[in-house]
């Protein structure tokens, strides 16, 4: 078993690489696209899936916000016209999210932009 400073090292050395990976995908998402980290990761989990429209509380089960953070992305989101809130028929206490057309392009662009910045700061397995 490794010692509890190696551990801790190891886990400092993942939070570094972390946060300059996300910092230079900040800055260049929202510079070129006029995208938060976090509403990329919005608009990609919602284009990743194969059906057409997310839960609210199902897309915030995948990603790192909370069910707050989550809304009030969806909302800035939803106010640009690049995704639609609409509500579940079976369950009126459900929240779906589905993606614009201009979402989707939006997407597109942004996506080239962020896997340029990933292939630049990370390196392979």
């Amino acid at each position: 078993m490794r010692s509890e400073g190696g551990l801790v090292e190891r886990w400092r050395s993942l939070l570094t690489s972390y946060n300059e990976v996300a910092g230079h995908l900040e800055r260049a998402l929202q510079d070129g696209h006029g995208l938060t980290l976090s509403e990329f990761e919005i608009l990609d989990r919602l284009i990743s899936q194969e059906c057409e429209k997310r839960r609210m509380q199902d897309l915030a089960a995948d990603m790192y916000l909370s069910q707050s953070a989550l809304s009030r992305a969806v909302a800035r989101l939803e106010r640009v016209g690049l995704v639609e809130r609409a509500m579940c028929e079976a369950d009126r206490r459900g929240v779906f999210v589905v993606i614009t057309d201009a979402g989707l392009e939006r997407h597109t662009a942004a996506r080239k932009t962020h896997l340029t910045i990933l292939a630049e700061h990370l390196q392979p397995a």
